[in-house]
């Protein structure tokens, strides 16, 4: 049920299939319930063998037939290797914490991004340009997938399990939060700016080497007016006049990159 509704079991796990994210998961300071392996499946042992053969951790290996592993995997053609896997679960303290003594939290908001490929991709993206945590959060009718569901795990190539990751907390308490604990929130924005707004910052006119968290919203929708307004500023990313907006994945990864070009001049 975990691997083909991605759904969490009564326990809490997670499935995660694939030798390549059953690895991410051993590596990961997650908690590995079981593994289970295919017939077929049997000749990732070796590659997982460094992770499941250790003193200090004992993790149950479970074997299956072709046939049965195929009726439960979640993927058109599975590779024979699954685990289920306890996300850790992480308070607004620890998110909000800076990683280092020398690096300022960087916070990747989802809020609202209802596509599991979009938001693997984002937390993926943002992990790869140095984001320290990240929140997946609803927005008004629009709830967030979920980050450990099948299709956001894969798109995620693991991340999702190495970043820290707030679930469930509310946009308007969120923001309270932040300003509070001193994060200025930056609204992604692909709305024109009304005569009475706040400007629309660019990229590069943002000081990413403070602490900063950024909120991208609903693929079609993005973020409700209200949060915008009630944001510490607004961000867009210049194009051509013949295009609208960006895809959210991409949106982010534009935006973490400027991110990351700063805070690398920086150190």
């Amino acid at each position: 049920m975990a691997l083909r509704g991605g759904l969490p079991t009564e326990s809490g796990a997670v499935g995660v299939e694939g030798p390549r994210l059953v690895e991410e998961a051993l590596r990961s300071a997650s908690p590995v319930r079981a593994v289970l392996f295919s017939e077929s499946g049997e000749r990732h042992h070796a590659r997982l063998a460094p992770y499941l053969d250790r003193r200090e951790v004992s993790i149950p290996i479970l074997r299956t037939t072709d046939r049965l592993f195929e009726g439960i995997a979640d993927t058109e053609q599975p590779q024979g290797v699954a685990a289920l896997v306890i996300p850790r679960s992480f308070s607004f303290d620890d998110i909000s914490r800076s990683p280092s003594s020398t690096a300022a939290p960087l916070i990747v908001v989802l809020a609202g991004v209802q596509d599991p490929g979009n938001v693997g991709t984002i937390l993926r993206t943002a992990s790869a340009f140095g984001a320290t945590a990240a929140v997946a959060s609803p927005s008004g009718q629009s709830g967030t997938a979920n980050p450990f569901a099948p299709k956001s795990l894969r798109a995620s190539a693991g991340a999702a399990l190495h970043l820290p990751l707030l679930t469930g907390m509310a946009l308007p308490i969120l923001l309270a939060q932040f300003r509070a604990t001193g994060i200025q929130s930056l609204a992604s924005s692909s709305h024109a700016s009304a005569e009475n707004d706040r400007p629309l910052l660019a990229p590069w006119e943002v000081d990413w080497r403070q602490p900063v968290a950024l909120l991208i919203g609903n693929e079609g929708a993005g973020l409700p007016e209200e949060i915008e307004r009630s944001a510490d500023a607004r961000i867009r990313i210049p194009m051509s006049s013949s295009v609208e907006s960006l895809n959210a994945a991409a949106a982010a990864a534009v935006l973490f990159y400027e991110a990351a070009r700063q805070r690398s001049s920086a150190a």
